[in-house]
């Protein structure tokens, strides 16, 4: 639901427009494909004896790609009827930083503490921080969600899970 509808008003200054976003968007599209068609070419994207070579159909895809993005950024750039409302306020901005910005952390503390253990951080930090949540209830859920998923996993399913450079887990003997 929009802040309209949750009857609050968002006039925090615009980030981009909707046109701009679509543009660098279209552009990143564009270099893709681009890419694609290159790279589909260096590996023969024409037919062969023996039927399509292997770049043939990536080639076809790369070449989709980049008629649609450039349809994109004539639309974004040119086109009179481009859409110029806001993409993203600074407001909203934040709010998907709040969520983002942990999330990203949580994938670095995967890299060093294991799947579990930072599994259980990053809950419990995201229910205190985000939610509101008193420490001690934050601190059981996420421990008891990352025992729950161990168990699961390591124990029953017998398939190891990723444990970090660390191991810190590691004295379990799983």
């Amino acid at each position: 639901m929009s802040d309209e509808q949750h009857g609050e008003q968002d006039n925090s200054p615009a980030i981009a427009k909707n046109a701009t976003v679509d543009a660098v968007v279209a552009g990143l599209l564009l270099a893709l494909g681009s890419l694609v068609i290159y790279e589909s070419r260096r590996l023969g994207a024409g037919w062969t004896t023996d039927g399509p070579g292997s770049g043939y159909f990536p080639f076809y895809i790369g070449l989709i790609i980049v008629i649609s993005s450039l349809g994109i950024l004539y639309q974004a750039v040119v086109s009179k009827a481009r859409d110029t409302a806001t993409f993203a306020t600074v407001q909203q901005t934040k709010q998907v930083a709040s969520v983002l910005l942990p999330a990203g952390v949580y994938v670095l503390l995967v890299t060093f503490l294991g799947l579990y253990l930072a599994s259980a951080l990053y809950i419990a930090l995201f229910m205190v921080i985000m939610g509101k949540y008193a420490w001690l209830k934050s601190v059981l859920v996420g421990v008891g969600v990352s025992l729950y998923f161990f168990l699961m996993f390591e124990v029953w399913f017998k398939v190891p899970l990723y444990k970090g450079t660390l191991d810190p887990t590691g004295f379990l003997g799983y």
